[in-house]
């Protein structure tokens, strides 16, 4: 059995399906009741609250963690997720991290990841450990805008980075979780080309067969509007990223084409199956 974590979101919901389509018994957890695929059973737990997640855990073989903001919660004990699992009598662990830990590691929400990640190697289970660059589904940012006003607006529009599909992402998941060579990898996930903010909304446009303008906001702006739905302090790490990626940053990994046996897919890609997000 299989538990998967974030089940309702980008990656968690199609790595549900794909478990569940390879005949693997798959425990769906999110906050809130949700539908999942047939088959599949669904545990409501906070990630919070790490007690929370014993009835999910009870029986399972592997786990899936995705924490994202649940990581930054005040009062969050993230490690004590993976004493559950121990305690449990959880096998593997598949971590979904950040590709930030490797490449700008001193940032509050990048150190602590990477005690996360320590406490996993420490624990005496086996473990995978993901680490995406950007999402390709951050267009999703620019639905609204698209849908009533055919613009894409932000920042450092010329300036680009690798970002992976959570599609991509939950394939190599689902490797990690169904094959043991995969045990002890630390995995860097990108897209297969660096591409910039102005050739997504190119891309966009041309999923959907109309025009759709670009708008390039400056740096303030773009801080404001994240600000909204983000911690300030990560919406500036964001901008950094997005504005001045380093070498490492740039860099397309082969890791995907690795575990999968194809390249990841390009951008093109998820913005046509995607596409009526932005109608």
């Amino acid at each position: 059995m299989i538990v998967v974590t974030g089940a309702t979101g980008n990656i968690g919901r199609p790595l549900t399906q794909t478990l569940a389509e390879a005949g693997r018994q798959v425990i769906a957890v999110s906050r809130h009741t949700t539908e999942v695929p047939d088959g599949v059973r669904h545990v409501a737990a906070d990630l919070t609250e790490p007690g929370s997640l014993k009835p999910a855990l009870a029986g399972a073989e592997a786990l899936f963690l995705l924490l994202s903001g649940d990581l930054h919660a005040t009062g969050a004990s993230p490690a004590d997720i993976i004493g559950e699992a121990v305690a449990a009598g959880v096998r593997r662990v598949v971590l979904l991290s950040t590709l930030g830990v490797a490449t700008r590691p001193f940032g509050r929400t990048r150190i602590a990841m990477r005690e996360l990640e320590d406490t996993l190697r420490e624990s005496g289970l086996e473990w995978t450990i993901l680490r995406p660059g950007g999402f390709d589904s951050n267009a999703l940012w620019w639905a609204e805008s698209v849908r009533t006003q055919q613009v894409v607006a932000a920042p450092f529009g010329d300036t680009g980075v690798p970002i992976i599909d959570p599609a991509d992402i939950a394939a190599v998941a689902a490797a990690c979780l169904l094959d043991d060579r995969h045990t002890g990898g630390v995995y860097e996930l990108t897209g297969p080309e660096v591409i910039t903010p102005r050739q997504q909304a190119d891309a966009i446009a041309a999923a959907l067969g109309t025009p759709v303008k670009f708008d390039e906001l400056t740096r303030a702006e773009a801080k404001a509007g994240m600000s909204r739905s983000m911690p300030a302090e990560l919406a500036d790490d964001t901008l950094d990223i997005l504005g001045s990626p380093s070498p490492a940053e740039l860099r397309v990994s082969p890791d995907v084409q690795q575990v999968l046996g194809r390249a990841p897919r390009p951008f093109a890609d998820w913005a046509a199956r995607n596409v009526d997000a932005f109608r």
